[in-house]
């Protein structure tokens, strides 16, 4: 795959909403922010730093939305990958429901976003989690105990076997939790919709222009690529797994780990309403997990499958197919139209990583839940920019571990536990 290009095979770019190619930066620009990565967290930092007023320079190595934001699940979940229960265990009541809160005004943000700017995002309503063995039922009764009686969300409810059954039109699950606050969306034309906002309020986007290195300069930064600079007061980055070695001190925090989709050939109205009766996004509870959706023109979207390299299997939709089918045997003989697959980023308490250094911010690490919190992290880090770190560091007070052997050593390590995992899953 070329890094100019959006993944082959996607789905999402062959149905991508018409977006003029952006002009490389050539040169030198001053300006007072300079934002590294044209995903949700850079597009998200950039609109909020030009709606303050902020003259805003945004660099994207490839193409808009190329990374995770233009390849995922498109699911919008509740909440953080840790559970209320786990918050609440780890940092309190009070910690935990200011993450809570922050992650729902991130949910919010979407909502309030596609309205004012009016971007085509075939936006629904609708999430299932899927339980995957019965033990799991006890687990999220708890959960939504937790999230009604001392988080205060009331949107949650516990479905039982025959009801699960009835929505999610296979035989695999014993319950799960329906949840009426979440919803899935068209992430790519969702970023380039942002993007396009982000133009509106005067930020300067720049496709083709992978940043190099960053310098410290006596009057804040310089950020260099192929072919110009920018000299600037402040610096966002916004890179994920695609950060590699642009700042040796933080990409230790996180892990890249990849992530295939598969779509089929567009289904029937009824069809695709035995399989997903309220057209919810769904995602089950096995540590290597399955998450799938119905499309707007009805393909069913799929994910799923381990894989221990950062090379994509040569068929992407012969190694994710198998998996589909364990879930809906009844799409055997359905035509696989697309396959494509990308790098998220993972951390090892699997919560978000925000900080600064010095007047340098960044964000990254979202662990799966990253189409909601990216929004809000870029939008923490435009108030911290203005000079307002409160509701920032609700995140940026997280600690986080390196994760084992450095960037080096972390990969193999990965790999061991995540083969035991997997083994669990399929026992």
């Amino acid at each position: 795959m070329a890094a100019t290009d959006h993944p082959r095979g996607s789905y999402y770019a062959a149905s991508a909403n018409p977006f003029a190619a952006l002009p490389p930066l050539t040169g030198e620009i001053v300006a007072d922010v300079c934002v590294v990565g044209g995903g949700f967290t850079g597009l998200s930092a950039a609109l909020h730093l030009a709606e303050r007023g902020y003259k805003v320079v945004l660099l994207e190595g490839a193409k808009i939305g190329w990374g995770a934001s233009g390849r995922n699940g498109g699911q919008i979940n509740t909440g953080l990958r840790k559970s209320p229960v786990d918050l609440i265990a780890s940092y309190g009541l009070e910690r935990a429901k200011a993450l809570f809160g922050l992650a729902e005004e991130a949910r919010g943000m979407i909502r309030e976003r596609v309205a004012r700017h009016q971007i085509a995002c075939d936006l629904k309503s609708g999430t299932m989690l899927a339980a995957s063995k019965q033990r799991d039922l006890a687990w999220m009764q708890d959960e939504i105990d937790s999230l009604e009686n001392q988080i205060g969300y009331h949107q949650a409810r516990l479905l039982d076997r025959a009801e699960t059954r009835r929505i999610i039109g296979s035989d695999l699950y014993h319950g799960a939790i329906s949840d009426e606050g979440g919803g899935h969306l068209h992430p790519l034309n969702y970023a380039l919709g942002l993007a396009q906002a982000a133009i509106a309020a005067s930020a300067s986007l720049h496709e083709q222009s992978k940043v190099t290195r960053i310098d410290n300069a006596a009057t804040g930064h310089v950020v260099h690529t192929g072919e110009g600079q920018v000299r600037c007061t402040y610096v966002v980055l916004g890179c994920n797994a695609y950060l590699g070695g642009l700042e040796p001190r933080i990409a230790g925090k996180i892990m890249p780990i990849a992530n295939y989709i598969i779509g089929t050939e567009p289904l029937s109205e009824a069809e695709a309403k035995d399989l997903i009766a309220n057209d919810a996004c769904v995602c089950d509870t096995k540590f290597v997990v399955s998450y799938y959706r119905l499309s707007a023109d009805r393909r069913l979207l799929f994910g799923g499958g381990e894989t221990y390299s950062f090379t994509p299997p040569v068929d992407i939709p012969g190694f994710v197919r198998p998996f589909m089918l364990r879930v809906y045997p009844q799409l055997a003989r359905k035509r696989i139209d697309y396959g494509w697959g990308g790098m998220l980023a993972i951390t090892m308490n699997r919560l978000p990583h925000m900080g600064r250094i010095g007047n340098l911010f960044y964000a990254q690490g979202y662990s799966g839940q990253g189409v909601a919190v990216t929004g809000i992290a870029g939008k923490l880090i435009a108030e911290a920019v203005s000079g307002t770190a409160e509701r920032f560091d609700v995140f940026a007070g997280l600690k986080h571990q390196t994760f084992p052997g450095g960037t080096l050593l972390r990969h193999p390590l990965l790999v061991l536990a995540m083969l035991w995992y997997a083994m669990r899953d399929r026992l």
